[in-house]
């Protein structure tokens, strides 16, 4: 039987945080099955080593592939959930400065 991909549920990454997360502190997943999501984890990557050129390419292949199909209005439940995450995020950190 072939290993499960590095990252999936059955073979975690050595850096996944889900059972460390808080039991307040928000998260957000990006699966597979999203057809932005190897783009993204790659701009994450980028950004992280601070390779700053590589990432604004990234970025720019990822507004090539969203122009490619209309996006959903901003108004979308998906959407507005996503913002709340965004900003959860935002004031749990600020709440949780060590």
């Amino acid at each position: 039987m072939a290993t499960p991909p590095v990252g999936s549920k059955s073979n975690p990454s050595q850096f996944d945080v889900l059972d460390k997360l808080g039991e307040d502190e928000p998260y957000f997943v990006i699966r597979a099955h999203d057809p932005l999501s190897s783009a993204l984890v790659e701009l994450h990557a980028y950004i992280g080593a601070g390779q700053s050129g590589a990432a604004h390419n990234k970025l720019a292949e990822i507004m090539a592939l969203t122009a490619a199909k209309p996006p959903r209005p901003a108004s979308s439940p998906k959407y507005r959930e996503t913002f709340a995450i965004s900003l959860a995020m935002e004031q749990w950190r600020d709440a949780h400065k060590d």
